[in-house]
């Protein structure tokens, strides 16, 4: 636990408490009370309101929709499967302001809806919550699919012969084994549409906003810093209470669950049910993922050309110092190093949680873990202006910056998709191997990497993903002439003009084909180099 716990108290607790006491402290005196002023105001209890009701339907909705499909990755085989997996994953990797421009051009004033039936739904709720369910649609097939696939079927099946209907049997024999990584996989889509920014500030407008969005429009519009730290601190309250619960309920449900090796748990789809759930989840991915991505590729072409592309090569000499296509290679950098960060640190802290002997004060730690994905990404990216600006820790002009800040997001991912895993493992097993005279590392070598190596590559992609599409924190400290993806789209999108929107679509595009060609070769090396147990 040393080193996760250094890492996080040194790149978050720092900087976020850096941010807050500036806000709160004025002539040397704590300002307490500006904390009741602010949170009584009718105005930002709408949107405390709001952001917890947008938060928990998103939530629902997403499970709703995605556990199907968890299913469907799971436990089917289908042609395509590995390429319509990594088309899944896409959508989240994309900035949310990306994600909204999307859903705008499907929703919005002279969208496609609005084209071909005169339907529109950007002054709705229902385009924030598609918008989400289509960012977070992967955490949930991801996350509950990972496990879903290493369960035992014989169990389930037993269960069936001895009287149980499908649904009883999955029930009270599945559900309960998939209910950490369903818990999981809840918390996160929560934390990300608690946090919404881009996606409610795009498709909200004036009539809906977000504790992310306020905190944005207090700190840059306002320059309101006291109502700005406030309100981080509520978000900050809010997010802390809810991981505890998650801990506390979760940590109470876990048992050792027999693994098996994934290649043996998939078949063709029998009957009419399976057939049925497989073309149900196909026609979904279409419509709610597919058609936002399409519209997306459509808006980069000129007319059918390619010179929004070709646009890209050229340096202007005014946002950008390099060309935008540079940011390509900025971007895939960046995440490479985060992610190695985000492997180290949050393997690291799952190995220690998911010792049945730990702690209580380690098993707090997961809790805390999660933080990063509640805490306003603004804090954050100020934070690490105002903290790291010297000695000893001067990293303003180092390049490790960036891959800090997105490690800070990936981190929590690696944690959340290997643990379940991790403490699904027998402890029998390795009591076996010590008494067979393996040491503690060979142990965990011959043990328990075997059964985590899928969840170790998941949790990579998982990392590599988020840090090419983090956008809040980088945006502050990503310097002019190395911007990465995200950061270059939202450059190009506040800029007037038809050739700056093509090239933000461009570079989107690229971002998307990018991610889902790294994408497709960790599936092919997932399905390669695992499921030897």
């Amino acid at each position: 636990m040393a080193l996760p716990v250094a890492f996080f108290a040194l790149f978050f607790a720092w900087p976020v408490a850096a941010i807050v006491t500036r806000g709160l402290k004025a002539d040397g005196a704590w300002r307490f009370g500006r904390i009741v002023e602010v949170v009584t105001q009718p105005d930002i209890r709408h949107v405390l309101w709001f952001t917890t009701w947008q938060a928990l339907a998103s939530t629902a909705l997403t499970l709703l929709l995605a556990l199907p499909a968890a299913h469907v990755f799971a436990r089917l085989d289908f042609p395509g499967k590995q390429l319509l997996r990594a088309v899944v994953t896409v959508p989240f990797v994309l900035p949310t302001v990306v994600v909204g421009s999307a859903f705008l051009a499907l929703v919005g004033h002279n969208g496609l809806l609005d084209e071909l039936w005169g339907v529109r739904l950007d002054t709705t709720v229902w385009a924030i919550l598609l918008a989400h369910v289509f960012f977070n649609y992967a955490v949930v097939v991801r996350t509950v699919g990972g496990l879903w696939s290493q369960l035992d079927p014989r169990q389930e099946e037993a269960a069936r012969m001895l009287g149980a209907s499908p649904l009883t049997a999955w029930r009270r024999v599945t559900l309960p084994a998939l209910a950490p990584a369903v818990a999981a996989a809840a918390l996160m889509v929560f934390l990300f549409t608690f946090t919404s920014f881009g996606v409610v500030q795009i498709l909200g407008g004036p009539a809906f906003s977000t504790l992310e969005v306020e905190i944005y429009r207090q700190t840059s519009e306002v320059f309101d810093l006291s109502t700005a730290a406030v309100l981080t601190l509520v978000q900050f309250a809010a997010v802390g209470a809810i991981l505890a619960v998650h801990a506390w309920t979760v940590r109470r449900r876990e048992t050792a669950l027999r693994l098996v090796d994934p290649r043996t748990t998939v078949r063709r789809p029998r009957g009419f049910g399976q057939r049925a759930l497989l073309a149900g989840v196909l026609a979904t991915v279409a419509v709610l993922l597919l058609l936002p991505l399409a519209v997306l590729v459509r808006r980069s072409l000129d007319g059918w050309g390619l010179g929004y592309y070709r646009a890209l090569t050229d340096s202007d000499g005014g946002t950008f110092l390099v060309a935008p296509v540079q940011a390509v290679w900025t971007s895939l950098e960046y995440a490479l190093a985060a992610t190695a960060i985000a492997v180290v640190i949050g393997g690291l802290a799952a190995a220690a949680l998911a010792r049945r002997d730990a702690g209580r004060l380690v098993r707090g730690f997961d809790a805390l873990l999660m933080l990063p994905l509640g805490v306003s990404a603004v804090t954050v990216g100020f934070g690490f202006l105002i903290a790291l600006d010297k000695p000893p820790l001067d990293l303003r002009q180092s390049w490790i910056l960036v891959p800090l800040a997105q490690a800070l997001v990936g981190a929590p991912f690696v944690v959340r998709t290997m643990l379940p895993v991790l403490r699904a493992v027998d402890g029998r097993l390795r009591e076996a191997a010590a008494v067979l005279g393996a040491s503690p590392w060979r142990a965990w070598r011959e043990v328990d990497l075997p059964m985590v190596r899928r969840a170790l590559l998941v949790a990579a992609g998982f990392a590599f993903a988020v840090s090419l599409g983090e956008f809040g924190a980088t945006v502050f400290i990503a310097r002019p002439d190395n911007p990465t993806l995200p950061v270059a789209v939202a450059r190009l999108l506040s800029r007037p003009g038809e050739l700056n929107y093509g090239q933000a679509m461009a570079l989107s595009t690229i971002l998307m084909v990018v991610c889902a060609a790294a994408l497709l070769v960790l599936e092919r090396l997932r399905t390669d180099r695992t499921g030897e147990f």
